[in-house]
């Protein structure tokens, strides 16, 4: 899933709004005051069968010197950059606006598919005032109201008609690891990546988002073959660190559709940020093997026990899902380097196993029998059988009598007892309650 879509406009005409809409939850902050959004959002939805990531953006305004204005404004130009169709989104109530106007003229510099959004057209006189916005001179128009999502249909129902049946395998991979290395800009990314292949393969600096581009290497040593993505930030032309950081977290995004596991890289100097911790979930999300390496450990200074009393620290800002691989490495020193690309067989191991239906029942429920379903509203709750599903990554279905009953607490349980009994180190594991 590479196709991506970024939310564009002016401050203050829904665009939040669309992209709570488009993802099904309420992610963004909504306000009646501009600049609201000002971190970019990520998502991801689901329509017609595909799947796409989509970006909430903030208000553009174009020559403003206000700080905010002026970093929202870069922003917004990156994700332009990024995005495989823009949805601008335009407000029926106002009309066309000088910026609406100005932002028009900007889109037609972009060689991107555009679709005009006019939002909160919720009766027939704001549909009639609305045709207006054909004057802005963009063939794709939709008349919508994000707030109770009328038109939204159809405005999806159009823009997967644009995503490639084969999205994101336009170049297929040979069937080998495929491992994306993610993390904040400057924590040595490429570093990594050079000192696995012995070469000075990617550009080094001390200048955080010295990578230009996602780059794909081969690593084929000691009868070993993984495909390596290397996804420091871009160097942009602003020296701004929070612009370079949202372009980081876009690259990421792209590598993990790529990607089969991820390698969050840490400075050991500063621990796991608030923007790690979102790339973490993310990749969990997007069930990827994860594997954490704590980089530059050889400037961290140690005492007895330091690397225990991390890796807890670190794993309980990593819950719920903690069971993941924390490697503490030094790149500089190539210290404990080559753990990574066993830790990678291991996790990919994980993830492409396959446990014979017999032997998962004869496991589980064990397991079950044990510890019953909490009965529900007098409801006694038994699952008599499991299977895996026949997906990337671990999926398993239980059959159940009442299965909307089961809580997540039982879920939890069953998910923790699946991983005794069976090595799912470093993958997010999804479970499926259905009736029988």
């Amino acid at each position: 899933m590479s196709f991506t879509v970024a939310i564009v406009g002016r401050p203050n005409v829904g665009k939040s709004t669309l992209f709570n809409r488009l993802i099904g939850e309420k992610k963004a902050i909504i306000d009646n005051v501009s600049g609201v959004t000002r971190d970019r959002i990520y998502g991801e939805s689901y329509w017609g069968g595909k799947a796409f990531n989509v970006i909430d953006t903030g208000g553009f305004v174009p020559r403003s010197e206000d700080l905010f204005e002026k970093h929202i404004r870069e922003q917004v130009l990156i994700a332009m950059e990024e995005a495989s169709l823009l949805l601008f989104v335009v407000d029926t109530t106002t009309g066309i606006t000088d910026l609406d106007d100005e932002f028009a003229r900007l889109l037609r510099k972009y060689q991107k598919n555009v679709f005009l959004v006019v939002n909160k057209v919720d009766n027939l006189e704001r549909r009639y005032d609305a045709n207006e916005f054909y004057s802005l001179g963009i063939d794709n128009i939709f008349f919508i109201a994000s707030m109770t999502g009328s038109g939204t249909g159809e405005l999806l129902d159009a823009l997967v008609e644009r995503i490639p049946e084969n999205n994101g395998e336009e170049n297929p991979e040979p069937e080998i690891p495929k491992v994306c290395i993610i993390g904040q800009p400057n924590v040595g990314k490429s570093s990594l990546v050079n000192v696995l292949l012995g070469e000075d393969r990617n550009i080094v600096t001390d200048i955080a988002g010295t990578t230009r581009d996602s780059i794909h290497t081969r690593f084929q040593k000691f009868g070993k073959d993984i495909l390596l993505i290397d996804t420091a930030g871009i160097r942009r032309k602003s020296k701004v660190q929070e612009n370079l950081e949202f372009y980081s977290v876009i690259r990421a995004v792209k590598a993990l559709d790529e990607s089969d596991i991820a390698i969050i890289v840490l400075d050991a100097t500063k621990g796991i940020t608030h923007q790690d911790l979102s790339i973490y979930k993310m990749a969990i999300r997007k069930h990827r093997g994860i594997i954490v390496a704590v980089n530059k450990w050889d400037l961290y200074e140690k005492q007895t026990n330091t690397a225990r009393d991390f890796e807890a620290t670190l794993k309980s800002k990593l819950a719920p899902f903690n069971d993941v691989p924390i490697l503490f490495i030094s790149a500089l020193e190539k210290q404990r380097i080559f753990r990574i690309i066993e830790t990678i067989e291991q996790v990919y191991a994980n993830m492409t196993r396959k446990i014979p239906t017999s032997q998962l029942n004869d496991v589980m429920l064990k397991v079950i029998e044990q510890y019953h379903p909490p009965s529900t509203d007098g409801r006694l709750v038994s699952i008599k059988y499991v299977t895996q599903l026949p997906t990337h990554t671990p999926t398993f279905a239980f059959f159940s009598n009442h299965p909307k009953y089961i809580r997540e607490a039982y879920r939890n349980y069953l998910e923790n007892k699946l991983r005794e009994n069976f090595d799912f180190h470093g993958v997010p594991i999804n479970i499926f309650f259905r009736e029988k």
